[in-house]
């Protein structure tokens, strides 16, 4: 069957993220709705009164597919898309559509809207995920399991501990993604980044980038920050620190679902064997945290820029930043189902433990195995629990 404009942007390869609230906020639509939000917020703080308005009603009804295909001309989804809103604007709205702007600051200001959409929902699924495993954790502070290093049985630990081990590593990853997210600021720099057009027709360039901001809800400027992509790069090793700590989470849960003490409560089921029920939320996010670290070397390699506006460079960086941001929303979203839908199998753990016998002694011959653990060995445990679970609630507040 051949392929249409419409068959493009689902995720068919990606079932991380295919179908979640972050798709819709990261779409090829959302972006263009960003673009022009950032046009209409510029007439905000330039042009007469109501010209913002038509430039957001002009933008009503353009066909992502059409701007993405007439792209290729001149590089960039912006300048079709301003010509797209001019075509259909009176003549003082188009007089003021996009002026004193380029490209790079209309397309650097709206993904960095695309990016706050985003961020919210990743942060609201990882707050979620940290509390389902603080309960976990509670609940489970006593359940001595075997610790295991380097693959092999080394002494006791408890299920509790390791849980809220998962739930700080989530909690700490979601602040680092906030503070970075709320710190990405506005792009406006004009030609060459020097504001020029502003301050040629008399205006307050620096006011009119403030104001920006403001209007967007975006961080103030320094200055113009064409080639300066420490923002970008920011936000992007805190979404891989999420992806990373979510990773450690999906790693130990496929690990202990082989050996059947626990399970993501996901009952993935296979196309041919009828008896199988797969991890597939760990599994999933396993693969979202292998590929994260790779969208995030492109824009480390994108960041890497020549004179006042990049060539190639920064053309280079669009995709794996919105990529990142899928990902790490994917992760965050099957991370909260994990997290809510977890199943403990006590039995087994307890099996485990019975069975590995004196190698879990062999640090400590005191301690003993079962319902027999020395108390203060339970009772550092489980202060340990407080103490990481009280850290990752300070952190996400």
């Amino acid at each position: 069957m051949p392929s249409t404009d419409d068959d493009a942007d689902t995720g068919l390869l990606s079932p991380l993220w295919a179908g979640t609230p972050v798709a819709a906020v990261t779409s090829d639509l959302a972006v263009l709705h960003a673009i022009v939000r950032f046009e209409a917020a510029l007439a905000t703080v330039t042009a007469p009164p109501g010209v913002a308005a038509r430039i957001t009603a002009a933008g009503v009804g353009l066909d992502p597919a059409e701007i993405a295909r007439e792209a290729r001309a001149g590089g960039n989804p912006v300048i079709p898309t301003v010509n797209a809103l001019r075509a259909k604007l009176d003549d003082e709205a188009a007089h003021w559509l996009h002026r004193g702007a380029t490209s790079q600051d209309a397309l650097d200001t709206a993904l960095a809207l695309v990016a706050k959409d985003a961020v919210a929902i990743i942060i609201a699924d990882a707050t979620a995920a940290v509390e389902a495993f603080a309960v976990h954790a509670v609940a489970h502070r006593e359940t001595v399991m075997v610790g295991r290093t380097l693959t092999q049985p080394a002494t006791p630990i408890t299920l509790g501990l390791k849980l809220a081990g998962w739930a700080r590593g989530v909690a700490s990853a979601a602040a680092e993604v906030r503070r970075a997210a709320a710190a990405y600021p506005v792009q406006l720099g004009g030609a060459a980044g020097t504001l020029a057009a502003f301050t040629a027709s008399g205006a307050d360039s620096i006011d009119i980038a403030s104001r920006l901001a403001r209007d967007l809800g975006l961080a103030d400027p320094v200055a113009p920050w064409h080639v300066w992509r420490a923002p970008v790069t920011r936000l992007g090793d805190t979404l891989v620190e999420m992806t990373d700590a979510f990773g450690t989470v999906s790693e130990n849960t496929t690990a202990l679902a082989r050996l059947g003490e626990l399970d993501d409560g996901a009952a993935g089921g296979s196309s041919t064997m009828p008896q199988k029920s797969n991890p597939v939320r760990a599994v999933l996010i396993n693969a979202a945290s292998r590929q994260a670290t790779h969208l995030l070397s492109a824009l480390h390699t994108a960041a890497i820029t020549v004179d006042e506006r990049p060539d190639g460079a920064w053309h280079a960086e669009w995709e794996p930043f919105r990529s990142l941001l899928r990902i790490a929303g994917g992760a965050a979203s099957l991370g909260r189902d994990l997290a809510e839908g977890l199943r403990v199998h006590p039995e087994v753990i307890a099996a485990h433990v019975t069975s590995a016998g004196l190698d879990l002694i062999a640090e400590r011959q005191r301690f003993a195995i079962g319902d027999a653990v020395a108390a203060d060995y339970l009772g550092v445990a489980g202060e340990l629990v407080d103490r990481l679970l009280a850290e990752a609630r300070e952190v996400l507040e």
